[in-house]
């Protein structure tokens, strides 16, 4: 099973500079942050899939539906019960609210799904080398990459010990929700147990390599803003200060 979202593939999004993709994914957030319009997040999500497309990343966004969709559905439904309007639908259910928690929960699959994108056009490598080139410290750079390192790790370790007491018997598929839920909770205890051993391992791998002896870090691979780096940040610039525009113009 590949835990790990990277995908090594000839397309436009995996030919720019990782600081391009971090900056197209800020942006984004900044947009995703500024509206709650539903109409306005609907036509910015269709946008979104285009860019996931872009770097053939739609197969990971499918791999994560079921995750998304329930995201997407609870936000509805948490401000449908939260957030009281004029116009009522029944009960103390509003049209306001639900309209505001479809623009909420489209905001939460364009962060979500602009994150899988980045991952998965993005080695774990770049990131470190792009986090050093815009000033991160290297310590900074390589918790950054650990960590992108670690969750499918113990991702992969979790699926792992689930399909070991399945193949013992265990049944996670019947009863309600709450002993599902019971019944996942003492497989946590070998997957925390698992990520501590390797933590340790990897700790001593790391001082036996010398780690943090000296601050001056070489690497053999090499970035730098082209052209298209440079194209596409001036349009997403301009698309940002457009989302500002209308933002402080017709007040939405």
């Amino acid at each position: 099973m590949n835990v790990f979202c990277y995908r090594e593939m000839d397309s436009f999004l995996h030919k720019l500079d990782p600081r391009t993709k971090m900056l197209v994914m800020l942006m984004f957030f900044v947009y995703a942050l500024m509206f709650k319009n539903a109409v306005l997040q609907a036509a910015v999500f269709v946008f979104v899939l285009g860019y996931a497309f872009m770097g053939r990343a739609l197969d990971n966004v499918w791999r994560a539906r079921k995750a998304l969709f329930s995201v997407f559905v609870v936000t509805i439904i948490m401000w449908l019960l939260t957030m009281r309007g004029p116009t009522r639908i029944v009960w103390i259910l509003s049209v306001e609210g639900l309209l505001y928690g479809i623009g909420a929960a489209f905001t939460l699959m364009i962060i979500i799904i602009t994150g899988i994108v980045f991952i998965s056009t993005t080695k774990v490598e770049d990131i470190t080398l792009g986090c050093m080139k815009i000033g991160l410290p290297y310590r900074g750079a390589f918790v950054v990459s650990t960590a992108m390192r670690m969750i499918p790790t113990i991702a992969a370790t979790g699926a792992t010990i689930l399909q070991a007491q399945k193949s013992r018997g265990l049944d996670t598929d019947s009863g309600n929700i709450m002993q599902k839920i019971k019944k996942y909770v003492p497989l946590m205890i070998p997957v925390i147990v698992s990520v501590i051993r390797g933590t340790s391992v990897f700790a001593m791998a790391l001082e036996s390599k010398g780690f943090g002896y000296s601050e001056k870090r070489v690497s053999y691979i090499v970035i730098g803003f082209k052209a298209r780096d440079w194209v596409f940040t001036w349009l997403l610039l301009a698309f940002i200060v457009l989302a500002v525009f209308i933002k402080l113009y017709f007040k939405i």
